[in-house]
């Protein structure tokens, strides 16, 4: 009865919600944060036909959920040549990875906003046989109409921080309910696992990180040779998906340690490259000799690189042998260190790790990453990465031999979803 007293405010809410979230998709499109050509599939309208036979849909709201369930896609579309594999995502940035990505037979659409009408013209639409939801994606209507429907759903890499918990907890009749609609609960960490159980009174299993058996990003191998002869013997060094007043702490790390190593070259990739300009403006309100990627390959007077574009950190994971890895200096949970272990750098992160908890103390613990708690410690340990190249690729080693220790979690995934996709 509470969850259904819930339930129901929540999507009057999103009714009276709608000429708001209109002007907001509007917005977001003309910053370049949605695609103005597909805001219909936002709500539910989309040009893509449907194919015949079954659908198996599967969300993962922004680019580390869809990379980390790309093997998992492959692997349903070998053992199910039949069947096609429908992804939806929140971000342009994951759309923009899902294109590179996707092998032959799966979809991509964008998640519809958690309105009645959007998610009933979804389903219409698409039809699911089943539907795997990524990590913390739990949208009350979205849920709630895959089990009217007679959806089997599954969680899986089911991740929920204890502030999230301690949300929910407010809400414990509807966080119940849509726990219960799943028919597999698969968390990412033990501590996740024991926070869903919880709330969801019901048992649910810790299987591993699928993030930690994701495949390499991709790059194109040409631009990779060219800019590694453009710079040649040139100390490089990558800040990585970067938030607002972590490029602060980046270029005061530079400015200190340029002095000892002649040519260094910081290559800086905002979290979303549309700051480019603003980063840039930064370095050199600074001082430094800053250069767009928009605006070409950098020269040899260049001290500070903004990557501004989109789809290109494995070209710099690969170019560099030292990152930063980003969110993690502000208290943004940090973004994921395993696709920068996974090709060889050796890994500075900030005190804040919340989103990849178990990633950073794997790494930490084998010796991959390091934690810095500010600007301070950042120079230091970038400092002595760059003097010791036996320190620089020990860690390089490690953050490898850790990644591809994890390659059985897609496997045990599969298994554990086999009673569910027995059901198409």
């Amino acid at each position: 009865m509470l969850a259904t007293a819930a339930f129901t405010a929540y999507r009057l809410a999103f009714r009276l919600a709608r000429p708001y979230l209109r002007r907001v998709l509007a917005r977001r499109a003309a910053a370049g944060r949605e695609e103005a050509t597909r805001l219909g599939e936002r709500w539910g309208r989309t040009g893509q036909p449907r194919p015949p036979g079954d659908i198996i849909w599967i969300h993962a709201a922004s680019v580390g959920e869809t990379v980390s369930v790309v093997p998992l896609i492959e692997r349903l579309r070998e053992d199910r040549p039949q069947t096609h594999i429908l992804l939806t995502t929140v971000t342009t940035t994951a759309a923009r990875r899902a294109a590179a990505l996707l092998p032959s037979g799966a979809l991509h659409q964008y998640l519809p906003l958690d309105d009645p009408g959007a998610v009933r013209r979804f389903f219409n639409h698409w039809r699911p046989a089943a539907g795997i939801l990524v990590e913390s994606e739990i949208w009350p209507t979205l849920i709630r109409a895959a089990k009217a429907r007679g959806l089997p759903l599954a969680l899986v890499n089911g991740r929920i921080s204890s502030r999230s918990a301690r949300s929910w907890s407010y809400a414990t009749p509807l966080i119940r309910d849509l726990l219960s609609s799943f028919d597999v609960v698969l968390a990412q960490t033990p501590g996740d696992a024991e926070r869903l159980s919880r709330l969801g009174d019901r048992p649910v299993a810790c299987l591993g990180n699928l993030k930690f058996a994701g495949p390499p990003l991709p790059v194109e191998s040409s631009e990779l040779e060219a800019l590694r002869r453009d710079l040649k013997e040139r100390p490089v060094w990558l800040a990585a998906s970067t938030h607002p007043s972590e490029e602060t702490a980046v270029l005061s790390a530079h400015r200190s340690l340029a002095p000892d190593h002649p040519g260094l070259l910081t290559v800086i990739v905002p979290r979303h490259p549309e700051r480019g300009r603003e980063v840039a403006a930064e370095a050199e309100a600074a001082g430094l000799s800053v250069q767009q990627r928009s605006g070409g390959a950098p020269q040899a007077t260049a001290e500070v690189y903004v990557a501004d574009t989109l789809g290109e950190l494995g070209l710099w994971y690969r170019l560099c042998s030292i990152a930063f890895v980003g969110g993690s200096l502000v208290d943004r949970g940090g973004q994921n260190p395993l696709e920068a272990a996974r090709l060889g750098c050796a890994l500075l992160f900030g005190p804040h790790g919340e989103n990849n908890a178990a990633a950073v103390a794997g790494l930490t613990r084998v010796g991959a990453l390091e934690q810095v708690g500010d600007a301070e410690e950042l120079t230091a340990a970038l400092g002595r990465l760059l003097e010791n190249r036996e320190l620089r690729e020990a860690r390089c080693a490690a953050g490898q031999t850790f990644t591809q220790a994890q390659a059985h979690i897609v496997e045990d995934v599969l298994t554990a979803l086999e009673p569910l996709l027995k059901k198409i």
